[in-house]
């Protein structure tokens, strides 16, 4: 089969490029909403938004960069994250597990600006820890955290759409999927069990890594 895509709208080229873009990493966004600075604070995460993201990726590592593509909500407006961006240039990104995927599609949700996923989710399953070095607070039941600031954002389209640029200034990996040898560290893919994204509703976890050598 031979699908030309101009014969086909935005809306079944996204359709198409979801279910053959596969499997696609999850960006699970937190930001704040406020300017109130108790925000590190458990007791003010109704500060802050929460959302997830699968058209991302790693650009560059000089400067240290990624990316998310942010559409609009289906009324037309902004999206939170993007909102909170652009008025506060930080944002922490997060890793999430296969064993949340009930909980990173709880907050896909379309929540009113300001509303807090994490308001109405109980502190057991997630809640914040401070970010060490970072302005903002990280996932405690995360084991990757990538604390970033605003780096550019640009504009694509008629929608548009959204690319947000972000340069990471602090990483945080969980000791529970990491050894250290002579300095370098490694990070167990198969310990942090990644939450992918598929087409439509499906989502995966991954296979047993292997490994590759590449030629010389």
């Amino acid at each position: 089969m031979i699908i030309n895509f101009s014969d086909y709208s935005a809306s079944q080229r996204y359709h198409l490029m979801t279910q053959t873009i596969i499997p696609r990493p999850i960006a699970w966004v937190l930001t704040k909403s406020t300017n109130d600075d108790n925000y590190q604070d458990n007791h003010h995460q109704d500060n802050l938004n929460l959302a997830p993201f699968s058209y991302f990726t790693a650009v560059s590592s000089e400067p240290a960069l990624l990316m998310l593509s942010v559409g609009k909500k289906p009324n037309g407006e902004l999206k939170d994250t993007l909102v909170n961006v652009l008025k506060n240039e930080k944002m922490v990104i997060h890793i999430a597990s296969k064993n949340q995927a009930d909980i990173v599609t709880q907050t896909a949700a379309t929540l009113e600006h300001g509303e807090s996923e994490l308001a109405n989710i109980s502190d057991d399953i997630l809640h914040t820890v401070p970010f060490e070095g970072f302005e903002l607070p990280r996932l405690a039941q995360c084991d990757i955290a990538y604390g970033c600031e605003l780096f550019e954002i640009k504009e694509i389209g008629d929608v548009p759409q959204t690319l947000i640029f972000v340069e990471i200034k602090q990483l945080y990996v969980s000791a529970k999927i990491t050894t250290v040898n002579d300095g370098r560290v490694k990070i167990h893919a198969d310990s942090v069990n990644p939450l992918a994204r598929l087409g439509a509703s499906e989502y995966s976890g991954i296979t047993q890594p292997f490994r590759k050598t590449r030629p010389v």
